[in-house]
């Protein structure tokens, strides 16, 4: 189906059924068939009660620290991080069928990454030392992509990374999609982008295409806002002086992040020499 801009970029606002939740998407919202996200605020003290049902869950802190107790396992006092640009995440990965409670120790933002699931692997709490970073691309398309659910973990379809981009560079670049189900080569995958930037008046330039311009839309992205990847390239600039953050959750055909370069563009990995000494922009976290 094609989406025009309105569809595809997502704006944070007042939820009264659930006004704890900046940001619902759903797969019934988003034209989705697996991909479910929720961004909580909860304030130190607070608790949340929920289950996964027929989806697996990961749950991400994007700041602050927090508890769980769940039917298949408990974990206490998690998150070594003030916001996203202050360390390495920790996040916690439960299987379908799972009630649990989250309980806020300090005031926290938490990502909740669902998608539906059939298949049941163990709870595992991810934490920062097993957070992979990867410094990819080169010269001004240099990037930093942490690996929280990478194709080898437990999991029958969710995928996470976190993704730094410095201010002035390309991420996501060259273009990549990953819409059929061909694999090795590329698996059919949904995608969203959460964003943040470092400084509130700043943003990010998306575009989301198809090859045949079916979509073809240019995204003005700020602080707190999410964008759907349906189907079709979708590379990302940060504006000069700002740094980007954005956690990509993904789900679809297999467990793999197998893309394709537009062909257009994909030359440009032959002239990278050397890459950008900023990166990587985060490594520890703030022990607080």
């Amino acid at each position: 189906m094609p989406y025009s801009k309105k569809e595809l970029l997502i704006k944070p606002g007042y939820l009264p059924s659930s006004p704890e939740e900046t940001l619902v998407v759903t797969p019934e919202s988003a034209g989705f068939d697996y991909l479910t996200f929720r961004l909580r605020k909860m304030l130190r003290g607070e608790k949340f009660s929920s289950e996964t049902g027929a989806c697996e869950l990961g749950l991400v802190v994007l700041g602050g620290r927090c508890s769980v107790k769940s039917t298949t396992g408990s974990w206490t006092e998690f998150g070594s991080r003030a916001h996203v640009f202050d360390g390495l995440p920790t996040a916690l990965y439960l299987p379908i069928e799972t009630e649990f409670t989250v309980t806020a120790e300090t005031d926290c933002e938490i990502a909740f990454c669902f998608s539906r699931a059939e298949e049941k692997y163990p709870a595992h709490l991810i934490t920062p030392d097993e957070v992979e970073i990867e410094v990819r691309g080169g010269a001004n398309a240099t990037r930093q992509i942490n690996h929280i659910i990478k194709p080898e973990f437990p999991a029958q379809r969710l995928l996470l990374v976190e993704v730094y981009t410095p201010g002035g560079n390309w991420s996501s670049y060259p273009p990549h999609k990953h819409d059929v189900h061909n694999p090795p080569d590329e698996v059919d995958l949904e995608e969203i982008y959460y964003y943040k930037i470092d400084r509130p008046e700043g943003y990010a330039i998306q575009r989301v295409y198809t090859s045949d311009g079916r979509i073809n839309e240019t995204l003005t992205v700020r602080d707190g806002e999410l964008v759907l990847i349906p189907e079709g390239y979708h590379p990302v600039v940060a504006a000069h002086g700002y740094n980007v953050y954005y956690l990509n959750a993904l789900a679809g055909s297999a467990h793999s992040m197998a893309a394709s370069d537009d062909p257009d563009y994909a030359w440009v990995r032959g002239s990278w020499i050397e890459q950008d000494s900023r990166v990587p922009l985060v490594t520890g976290g703030t022990e607080r």
